[in-house]
Formats: structure tokens, sequence, C-alpha cells
């Protein structure tokens, strides 16, 4: 388990890493990196938002960041980030200003409307930075 609602095989399974028969197995250092950013940022919204929320991408290797059109320098490649849905723009919409007013981190993004939510967690990079994608 990364964190009590987010087990290690969520965290690193991927459609598109199946396919192209990707490993996407992270290292012990890209493990520390998505258990802080699991229980700093995923189990307290988690906590409070009392309802399963979606993980829908976490830990992206390399490769399978390229392969999925992902940024050259996404937190996802360190474990540091993930993208979460709970099932409508209108839902995500209350996550993302949950954690914009509650948490520490070192992005929080609304991607395309509410589509999905980004949080990232780095220690020693956790300026609050908030982001819209269009």
């Amino acid at each position: 388990m990364i964190s009590k609602h987010i087990s290690a095989d969520e965290a690193t399974k991927s459609i598109t890493a199946i396919r192209l028969k990707i490993d996407n197995s992270p290292s012990e250092e890209i493990l520390k990196n998505m258990e802080a950013v699991a229980n700093n940022c995923f189990e307290p919204l988690r906590e409070w938002y009392g309802k399963p929320i979606k993980v829908n991408s976490f830990y992206r290797c390399k490769e399978l960041n390229k392969a999925v059109g992902g940024s050259a320098t996404s937190d996802h490649m360190i474990g540091a980030s993930i993208d979460m849905d709970a099932g409508s723009r209108e839902e995500n919409k209350k996550l993302f200003d949950w954690c914009k007013a509650n948490l520490k981190f070192k992005q929080l993004i609304n991607e395309y409307d509410y589509s999905w939510v980004h949080i990232s967690f780095l220690e020693g990079r956790n300026n609050n930075q908030v982001l819209i994608i269009k």
C-alpha cells in the first residue's frame, strides 16, 4: 500500500503501459515521493471528502509519460503527483477548492474545466502554485 486508500497497483497501473509492455515499476526513492504526496495531499482530502476518489494517473516512468503525451518535466515521473476524479466536474471543483484552501502542495491544477484535478507534493518545493489548463 502506498497509503490508506491507494494501493501500489492502483498507483502504477496503466492501460497504456500494459498495451505497450512498459515496465512502470517505481524505485525506492520514487516510492518515498509517492507516499509523501499520498499522505500529505490525497489522504487528508479523502478523509474530508468521505467518499472514494478515483486515481486516474499517479506514477509514470519516463517511457510511459512520453507515450501518454505528458510534460517532459512532469512530477508524475518522480511519483510526486496524482491526477484524481470524483466523478463529475462539480465534485472535482469541490476537491480543487478544498485542496487550495487546506493543503500544502507544489502544484494544484484544474485540468480542462475540472475534468480532473492534479496535485503534486515535493518536500522543500511546495509553494502552493495554482494553475489552470484549458
